[in-house]
């Protein structure tokens, strides 16, 4: 059973898109996760900077999140505008 990328464009399209958010955040919150920690550990604290870099993460990543959803619908609608009409007026 083989993958029609071309009957199903639109679905794979619109997963990667999806699959992309979704490890933008992820890699966002994490890598401030591990900033943090490390931080804490050669300050020698107890959570405090994993917490404040795990808000700057989520902070950050929904920040990325917003800006790529906009450039995709901004890319969505300049398709569609560059669809010529059908004729019907």
């Amino acid at each position: 059973m083989m993958f029609d990328y071309k009957k199903n464009q639109d679905w794979a399209e619109n997963l990667s898109i999806v699959m992309q958010i979704g490890l933008t955040m992820a890699g966002c919150i994490l890598f401030c996760f591990f900033i943090g920690q490390y931080i804490d550990k050669l300050l020698g604290t107890r959570g405090i900077f994993v917490t404040i870099f795990i808000l700057l993460g989520i902070t950050g990543g929904a920040n990325v999140v917003y800006r790529q959803i906009l450039e995709v619908t901004q890319t969505e609608n300049t398709k569609d505008k560059e669809k010529p009409d059908n004729g019907v007026s």
